[in-house]
């Protein structure tokens, strides 16, 4: 996956999709999908190459949680914040997992390994409070299973 901003490689990808401006979020996901993450360079040029404002696409990337605008880390644990999963401790799980890996919501660790994210329902209620690591969900998390599967992701913590 590419990191740094290609403009060629930007307007291949909004000429996929026929450079229209209905297709914004088809757009940002596939960037996010080429990059990891919508840089502002990919902003204004999705915007000009769209005929929009770079107000109409950053509102956009900002409203969607599955759109970041800073580089991810390599592995991204996402908790669920939903109803059910607050029932069951997703809350203090969520604030384990801040205060284990030193960073706060939407906030990756120094060393770039790891990017913590909220996520409002993995469709796993029954096995509540669920996370995802890396697409993969997990049931039934408690601290300690949150630890092990944080070192497993190569996280010296």
């Amino acid at each position: 996956m590419a990191k740094k901003h290609d403009a060629a490689i930007a307007t291949e990808i909004i000429n996929q999709f026929g450079a229209k401006s209905e297709m914004l979020v088809q757009v940002l996901h596939a960037f996010v999908q080429r990059y990891g993450y919508i840089s502002e360079d990919a902003i204004r040029q999705i915007a000009l190459e769209l005929n929009l404002s770079r107000a109409d696409v950053h509102g956009v990337v900002s409203f969607y949680h599955d759109f970041r605008t800073t580089e991810p880390g390599q592995h991204i644990v996402k908790i669920c914040q939903a109803e059910s999963c607050q029932a069951m401790g997703s809350r203090e799980l969520t604030a384990h997992a801040e205060s284990k890996l030193g960073i706060a919501m939407h906030g990756t660790t120094d060393d770039g390994q790891i990017s913590l994210e909220p996520v409002y329902c993995l469709g796993n209620c029954a096995c509540s409070p669920a996370i995802m690591i890396d697409e993969k969900v997990y049931g039934r998390v408690n601290k300690d299973q949150l630890d092990n599967l944080i070192q497993d992701c190569g996280a010296n913590r």
